[in-house]
């Protein structure tokens, strides 16, 4: 039985949606509390409850006697720190790099068990209700995939520092959430900065394991077969579902995980 989505859940979906869109741009005024509740047909207090959210997050800015707008400057920060391997190196004083191994597009019929469950995607669904005008072109085999609904965008790209491969990310977006991301040139644009600047995300969680290299892994990191990596895995969400979900393999004798406490 499909969950049925809160009304206060429905609203800060539908303003963060015309965020993404650009029809509310940082600093715009949004709709009015009254227009809200008529348009959804639901209590002011309702509408109140999903304004209050988003601004406990930093999506929107309540100003007493103004009105309620979108946030100048939280939408290029995050609640969630996503470290930046480019910056991390150019900090220490490395020469950076990234190359593109593959970009392309997928559709429901396409995804692994995994990845149905990390976006809580229904094949049939996706077919039924989804927008068929998201078409991109599959960078990997040069077809035009009109004819299909691209649900989810993967791209792989190899971190250099000192010409020297430290890391592999393998990555998954939401393309219904952000749909120019596949269009980037992530030689130069990182995909972390990128999702951060579209989209606001409101949480995340994240594991790191120790794990042999496989084959493919290790001729990516130029590394022998089965050499120790740790692997980062990471999902961080937005409007309540998961925008991004990303592995990033690191040659175990090139990187460590460090902090303060």
């Amino acid at each position: 039985m499909t969950k049925t989505i809160p009304a206060y859940q429905r609203i800060k979906n539908a303003i963060l949606d015309n965020i993404h869109s650009g029809k509310w741009q940082a600093g715009n005024a949004i709709s009015t509390e009254m227009a809200l509740a008529k348009e959804f047909g639901v209590s002011r207090m309702t509408v109140n409850r999903a304004l209050k959210e988003l601004s406990e997050e930093r999506v929107l800015e309540r100003r007493q006697g103004s009105g309620t707008f979108v946030a100048q400057q939280q939408f290029n920060h995050t609640f969630v720190e996503v470290r930046n391997i480019a910056q991390d190196l150019k900090s220490a004083n490395r020469d950076y790099q990234a190359q593109v191994v593959s970009k392309r597009i997928l559709t429901a019929a396409m995804l692994d068990d995994e990845l149905r469950r990390k976006f809580d995607i229904n094949e049939v669904a996706v077919s039924s209700n989804t927008n068929a005008d998201t078409t991109v072109m599959d960078d990997s085999t040069g077809a035009d995939s009109s004819s299909d609904v691209a649900v989810l965008y993967e791209v792989k790209i190899i971190h250099f520092a000192d010409g020297q491969p430290i890391q592999f990310e393998e990555r998954w977006v939401d393309a219904q959430k952000v749909p120019e991301f596949i269009e980037q040139d992530f030689s130069v644009v990182n995909t972390s900065d990128y999702l951060i600047a579209k989209s606001p995300l409101e949480r995340g969680s994240y594991t790191i394991r120790a794990l042999a290299a496989p084959d493919k892994i290790a001729a990516l990191l130029q590394i022998a077969p089965q050499s120790p990596t740790l692997v980062l895995r990471r999902q961080t969400y937005s409007a309540g579902r998961v925008l991004t979900f990303v592995k990033m393999w690191h040659a175990g004798d090139r990187y460590q995980f460090s902090g303060e406490l």
